[in-house]
């Protein structure tokens, strides 16, 4: 017998409101934006 750790990923709800993700912050941000643009995005929001 080997020792390997079991991969059981979680599900995604993508049901979930956009008020209750994470990343809902990011909701602004355009498609493909890349860490310059988030930083930005994350400046301008802690600035307001």
């Amino acid at each position: 017998m080997t020792d390997r750790a079991e991969c059981k990923p979680s599900t995604v709800d993508h049901e979930q409101e956009a008020d209750e993700r994470d990343d809902a912050h990011l909701d602004d941000l355009e498609e493909g934006a890349g860490c310059t643009e988030i930083w930005e995005h994350l400046a301008e929001k802690r600035n307001e």
